[in-house]
């Protein structure tokens, strides 16, 4: 009897002993780790939480080399995109735009000029941007030069020159 309550003790001390696995990441989760890293957690969130939904997968040497290798294709790539946006935010800056709107005599316009006509104007120099990548500090009113920055990515933010005239009727 003594020896039977021995053994159930050490079963229940081994089923709560942690176990721990190795995954790979596909996709990053919040205080866990980021995708194509490799970490250690414990066998049951590995199994039960993120293998099902296919935030990682087991860490195998095959699966490992596979996520390192896709890991420097897409840094050559971010750092391809990043050199082409800084090249665009370049040629933005450099850019002296002219619109023409209609206005009163003393300078102000009818309307006003807004996103969709600075990403018409851009388009025009071959510039495809999006209109929530234009910023303005206040709405354009007036004819006269004013200052806009097209916001490219978090690092490149250009700021670009924009002469608003009247128009000849």
């Amino acid at each position: 009897m003594a020896l039977e309550m021995h053994r159930i003790k050490m079963c229940s001390i081994n089923m709560h002993e942690r176990v721990q696995m190795k995954v790979v990441m596909l996709q990053d989760v919040e205080r866990v780790g980021m995708s194509g890293q490799v970490i250690n957690v414990s066998d049951g969130y590995a199994l039960n939480f993120l293998i099902p939904r296919k935030l990682a997968i087991i860490a195998t040497l095959k699966n490992v080399e596979h996520y390192k290798q896709q890991a420097k294709k897409e840094k050559v790539s971010k750092d391809v995109l990043q050199s082409k946006v800084a090249m665009l935010a370049e040629r933005v800056k450099n850019m002296h735009l002219t619109i023409k709107e209609r206005s009163h005599d003393d300078g102000k316009l009818y309307g006003a000029v807004g996103q969709d006509e600075i990403v018409a104007v851009l388009k025009k120099e071959g510039v495809v941007i999006n209109r929530k990548q234009v910023e303005f500090a206040k709405s354009i009113r007036t004819t006269g030069e004013h200052k806009i920055t097209i916001k490219l990515s978090s690092k490149f933010k250009p700021v670009l020159t924009i002469k608003v005239v009247a128009l000849e009727v």
